[in-house]
């Protein structure tokens, strides 16, 4: 076990800067850049008369163009007056030490910058998780005992007919119905927590956080439902259907004692070995639309604005930081097979 956690994080070293390296040449192509973001600012504001300063570069431009010492400086300002293989390995270097830099759009550390919009994220994906594996595991283990009776055939279509619904549909329908769209003003739309919030008891802050949960998560929810019940069903009914169960009946053990004592620990597994990653990945993702809807400022917007507006100090810091994540997470739920279930081991695997 030892030598196999070795090769794969060894592993992960070239996998991380394959990832960065693909990423970081594609930024070097991509037109539009954060020196030529600036130049045609700049030339923008010149158009409309009067003068601009940058005081931050120090660069100073009148209504004619900018000349070539002007933009030197603009280069020289964004980092870009380096060769593109230096400046890579000098990121790659910071890295290391989780040194993401400083964002070009919102003049802040991306690190700070990340946390800042961590709660929405770890709100969002944290509860999506509770709720997820809370309701799919005990309702997969409830249709698979009932395989083929009406309650297995109306919550399968009541779990397929949510699947089949986007999450950002569903967002909107819930905001007509329950946020004061078109119907009844039940739930808040904006932010985690009330304007008021600072001025709460603890116990009304608590529930003030949990209303304003309440349509975003199950938004986000509802999609993941559907697989999650599926695998649990068909992973238990697969167990049910075995040989040993059969001897287990037959030596007069009850249908509980046949289904938690026996089935249950079989038939959990292909769950439980995704528990770590889909519970590490909770914390960092993100969902755009979701967060556009009820106005949250997360993960998925700052994604979305920093690629937009060619934030490459965010873009390329949080891709090396969540690919990281989602290495560590992938090894994590590789152990957790073995951890499991004795029965399998990875001493004998070389590669």
């Amino acid at each position: 076990m030892p030598l196999y956690i070795l090769k794969r994080v060894l592993l992960m070293i070239p996998t991380l800067f394959g990832v960065m390296l693909i990423t970081f040449a594609i930024t070097q192509f991509v037109p539009g850049g954060p020196v030529e973001k600036m130049i045609a600012e700049i030339q923008g504001f010149s158009k409309g008369g009067g003068e601009v300063r940058m005081e931050a570069s120090g660069v100073y431009r009148g209504n004619s163009g900018l000349d070539d010492e002007k933009i030197t400086q603009l280069k020289k300002l964004y980092g870009f007056d380096r060769p593109p293989v230096e400046r890579f390995f000098t990121m790659m270097k910071n890295y290391l030490v989780f040194d993401f830099g400083t964002s070009y759009y919102y003049h802040r550390s991306v690190a700070d910058l990340v946390i800042s919009r961590m709660p929405v994220s770890m709100s969002l994906g944290l509860w999506s998780f509770i709720i997820v594996y809370g309701v799919c595991i005990p309702l997969g283990i409830k249709k698979a005992v009932k395989d083929g009776s009406r309650f297995d055939v109306i919550s399968s279509t009541v779990i397929l007919v949510g699947y089949a619904i986007p999450g950002f549909v569903l967002g909107v329908v819930l905001v007509v119905l329950f946020g004061g769209g078109s119907f009844w003003s039940i739930f808040p739309l904006r932010g985690l927590v009330s304007d008021n919030w600072a001025e709460l008891s603890l116990t009304m802050k608590v529930l003030d956080y949990l209303w304003h949960m309440v349509l975003p998560v199950t938004a986000g929810a509802v999609g993941s439902l559907a697989v999650m019940t599926m695998l649990t069903k068909n992973s238990f009914l697969e167990e049910i259907r075995k040989q040993y169960v059969l001897t287990a009946r037959a030596k007069g053990l009850t249908e509980q004692q046949v289904l938690y004592k026996h089935v249950f620990r079989n038939g959990i597994i292909p769950i439980i070995t995704g528990f770590p990653g889909y519970f590490i990945a909770s914390f960092f993702t993100g969902s755009l639309l979701i967060e556009t809807i009820f106005s949250l400022q997360g993960m998925g917007l700052l994604a979305y604005e920093s690629v937009l507006n060619r934030d490459y100090p965010v873009v390329l810091g949080t891709l090396y930081f969540f690919t990281l994540i989602g290495l560590i997470s992938r090894l994590l739920s590789d152990l957790s097979y073995v951890v499991v279930d004795p029965r399998i081991s990875f001493e004998g695997i070389n590669g």
